[in-house]
């Protein structure tokens, strides 16, 4: 313990600044991706803590991706590129708040995970520890503190549990999915559109924008010819129905497009494996209101369907053929 709250480091301001915040990481347990150079900026970031600065002047602001990322560029002469935020975010923001070191959204918790406006926070309790890094005592606070986590874990978890959102299954089964953006529309497709369109469809996956593995029949998946991988692009909802031997991939487009071409051919290939074992994929796009269709009306793929939670009693076919159905499949006719 006491190698790891060394209090400073050798070279630069900068270096030896960004060495104590990877120590202050470690001390509180935190893996070693979290203990990184990167992890240590945004820590830094979120502290409002410059070079020149002494950790009692730490702060705990509400703060977006975007302006840290620029908070760096300005006080660290780190320059993060744009693509950079999502891994800001999910490696090392996400674990943050797991351990109750960071707070999301603490002016508006319902905010969606991929609202423009997510901000992050300091815990109160975490900033007055690290504001003591520097002053005797600091190992009996950290102690102190570890001890009285879990507490503060539950709290703040209670809090996001309580705004998620409740969808049942048709099978019953009870999840919940992270609130705000397109998982409104996803709760309304499953609510609606399956009990219409698909009675007595299995669902196999739910993406959720918080967890894109939030419900998953990976198994059952394999059994149909489907493979994914960590990487593999999902869509937002997968139905299947063995009566028919379909797959309906439904794609909610509340926060990202519909069902393109270059969609189509995506789902195509991924899904390719169940076509050869005779189950034929149906693609879906769903909207919140036919006024959000429009905006998208002439990259819809042909040889697919549109749903909107508006007019729900109502299906829109891009296929010229026939109506709801894989083409070339069993059940086609």
């Amino acid at each position: 313990m006491s190698q790891q709250l060394s209090m400073g480091g050798g070279g630069s301001p900068i270096a030896a600044r960004i060495e104590e915040a990877r120590n202050i990481l470690r001390a509180l347990n935190f893996d070693s991706e979290r203990c990184n150079e990167r992890s240590a900026l945004v820590l830094l970031a979120l502290l409002d803590l410059s070079p020149g600065q002494v950790w009692g002047e730490a702060q705990n602001p509400m703060v977006r991706t975007v302006s840290l990322m620029q908070w760096l560029r300005d006080e660290y002469d780190k320059d993060y590129k744009a693509n950079s935020r999502e891994t800001i975010r999910r490696f090392t923001l996400h674990q943050f708040i797991e351990a109750g070191l960071v707070v999301a959204n603490p002016d508006d918790p319902e905010r969606a995970v991929n609202s423009p406006k997510n901000c992050y926070q300091i815990e109160p309790a975490a900033l007055e520890l690290i504001s003591s890094y520097e002053q005797g005592g600091f190992p009996e606070r950290l102690k102190e503190y570890l001890e009285k986590l879990p507490g503060l874990k539950s709290i703040y978890a209670s809090a996001r549990e309580l705004s998620r959102i409740p969808v049942t299954l048709p099978n019953g089964d009870p999840i919940l999915l992270s609130p705000g953006g397109q998982n409104i529309l996803i709760k309304q497709i499953i609510d609606e559109f399956c009990s219409r369109y698909t009675p007595g469809g299995q669902v196999l996956y739910v993406g959720d924008a918080d967890d894109k593995w939030s419900y998953f029949e990976k198994e059952i998946l394999a059994e149909l010819g489907v493979t994914v991988d960590a990487h593999g692009k999902m869509p937002d909802l997968v139905v299947y129905l063995p009566d028919r031997k379909w797959l309906v991939l439904i794609e909610a487009a509340s926060s990202h497009g519909p069902v393109d071409s270059k969609r189509h051919a995506e789902l195509k290939a991924l899904f390719a494996g169940a076509e050869s074992k005779g189950v034929g994929p149906v693609f879906i796009s769903a909207f919140p209101t036919k006024t959000e269709l429009r905006k998208y009306l002439g990259s819809i793929a042909w040889e697919t369907d549109v749903w909107c939670a508006d007019n729900q009693d109502h299906l829109i076919h891009f296929n010229g053929e026939r109506f709801l159905g894989p083409y070339g499949a069993p059940g086609a006719s």
